[in-house]
């Protein structure tokens, strides 16, 4: 089973997860994904000595933001598989889903993407707040940028080389945005995505980095900005 997943890269920006990231880890060996990278954004805690002494590799971002992190390895210096799967530290993302993300991409995907409001996934860790703010924000993006997505805010995916290749000089966003922006412009790219349920679990331990308030209005920026900039894709399709 490890050999076939050696193909599989699984990437996961930390910041302060000193409580998280040892559990995520020896998870993903259970499910024998070895080849796992972990972009760390300055943690002021125990999180890289965890990982360091767990063997993972370990790249010390530049900069903070979620985004910038994956922005700062989706290139050939460290995409050395061919399917890359993203997945957050928190514990909130099961490694267990990642064989049904792969299965899309061996079905012809290019990006394949979890969702917690596809039948049978769903939420144990959203409030009201978030889950109206999701709901706006899903119905602008398939209204404005001609999606047909369950799930926008939402950063368990997986995605073919070729596909990060193709997204990655695209992509500008520095915080939780990203994930907004990614599926935006797979679309825009013409890049074949396809979602499977996924059930987000609680945060084990400690508090999230995200703030509803500045990182709700970063992703309605976003999505507007995205909306009125389709600039590049003639470029890309000539």
């Amino acid at each position: 089973m490890r050999e076939g997943n050696s193909r599989v890269t699984v990437i996961i920006p930390t910041l302060n997860e000193e409580e998280n990231i040892a559990q995520v880890i020896h998870e993903l060996n259970q499910m024998s994904y070895g080849n796992i990278l972990v972009v760390d954004g300055n943690s002021v805690d125990r999180t890289v000595k965890i990982a360091k002494e767990l063997g993972v590799n370990i790249v010390m971002q530049n900069g903070s933001g979620k985004g910038a992190a994956l922005r700062q390895v989706f290139n050939d210096e460290h995409l050395n598989s061919d399917l890359i799967v993203i997945l957050d530290a928190d514990g909130s993302m099961s490694p267990k889903e990642i064989p049904l993300l792969i299965e899309g991409l061996d079905k012809g995907a290019d990006v394949v993407k979890g969702s917690r409001f596809l039948q049978p996934g769903y939420s144990e860790d959203m409030n009201l707040i978030r889950r109206i703010g999701n709901r706006i924000f899903i119905l602008l993006t398939n209204w404005l940028c001609l999606t047909n997505y369950t799930d926008l805010c939402y950063g368990f995916a997986a995605f073919r080389k070729a596909a990060i290749k193709r997204l990655y000089p695209h992509l500008k966003s520095k915080n939780f945005e990203i994930e907004t922006e990614i599926f935006i412009k797979a679309k825009k790219l013409g890049l074949k995505v396809s979602e499977v349920p996924s059930v987000e679990l609680r945060r084990r331990y400690g508090k999230s980095n995200l703030s509803a308030f500045w990182d709700g209005f970063r992703i309605l920026k976003t999505i507007i900005d995205e909306f009125l900039d389709g600039s590049y894709i003639s470029s890309e399709s000539s």
